[in-house]
């Protein structure tokens, strides 16, 4: 029973494989043969190349394009499940990059604005301190003149 099946699957294979390399040596044959079609009634047209109009004369045949042959997107509901969570997964890994990237720029500018706050409160504080000490000095000179006036006009 095994040796049946595995013949008859062995021969289904190889029909289909048999089919499906005709078929595209057919799509590949089909465009030299249309242009070898045309080159072959070129001269057959024109037995006498002095009867032809001078414009024909200098016209090449038209050969045409190379046809790329494309497989078509399965119809098998699982290899479609497979593509499409690829892409989700495509999708994703790039918007979390993405995320990711944006989130490093705005930490670094964070960062950056907090040194230039702690900076400036440096400089605030040293400023205020230097206030501080200039006012201190003033007020002790102003005391000190205040009592050599006072002692000067005792005596």
């Amino acid at each position: 029973m095994t040796q049946i099946r595995s013949l008859l699957i062995g021969t289904a294979l190889t029909a289909a494989a048999l089919s499906a390399s005709s078929a595209f040596a057919q799509t590949m044959t089909q465009p030299d043969a249309g242009a070898a079609g045309q080159q072959q009634m070129a001269p057959a047209e024109m037995p006498n190349a002095d009867n032809a109009a001078p414009a024909a004369q200098g016209v090449q045949p038209v050969t045409p394009t190379p046809q790329r042959l494309t497989a078509s997107g399965s119809t098998d509901p699982l290899v479609q499940k497979r593509d499409a969570n690829a892409k989700a997964n495509a999708e994703y890994s790039a918007s979390k990059k993405a995320s990711k990237e944006q989130l490093k720029q705005q930490q670094a500018a964070a960062r950056s604005q907090y040194k230039q706050q702690v900076s400036d409160a440096k400089l605030n504080k040293k400023a205020d301190k230097e206030a501080a000490s200039n006012e201190m000095k003033m007020n002790m000179q102003g005391q000190s003149a205040q009592q050599d006036d006072s002692a000067d006009t005792r005596h």
